[in-house]
């Protein structure tokens, strides 16, 4: 017997804002059938062939400490360095920039409620 994710739950203070900002993030889509409103507690988001959900809850307790989880992105199209530019465009805040000269190694950002979260080499230059 195993278990699947059904779906992947970021806590947060405001539920309807993270899930437009991590929208635009991921290129993922609320439900036509149900939409997010602002004031809703739980606004989920998917990728656009539904096979994975992230779940924005509002919960009282503020975020305390580093996550024990995080997302690592890797760009769909172009650089690392382009997707950076465009994540900090859209207000993610640099934390720790852990690129290497080879290439390799990470930028960890936070999104607009302060998680933390990593963006990798994108495909194209992990082939080069």
């Amino acid at each position: 017997m195993t278990s699947f994710i059904s779906h992947t739950t970021v806590d947060c203070s405001d539920a309807y804002a993270l899930s437009k900002w991590w929208e635009k993030v991921l290129d993922y889509v609320e439900n036509p059938e149900d939409p997010n409103l602002p004031g809703h507690e739980e606004c989920p988001i998917s990728k656009r062939d539904g096979s994975h959900t992230v779940l924005f809850i509002e919960v009282p307790d503020a975020k305390a400490g580093k996550n024990r989880i995080h997302f690592d992105l890797r760009p769909v199209e172009g650089t690392r360095d382009e997707e950076l530019a465009r994540l900090i465009d859209l207000g993610a805040k640099p934390v720790d920039d852990l690129r290497n000269p080879d290439g390799g190694g990470w930028v960890t950002l936070t999104d607009p409620e302060g998680n933390e979260f990593c963006i990798l080499r994108g495909q194209a230059e992990l082939a080069a």
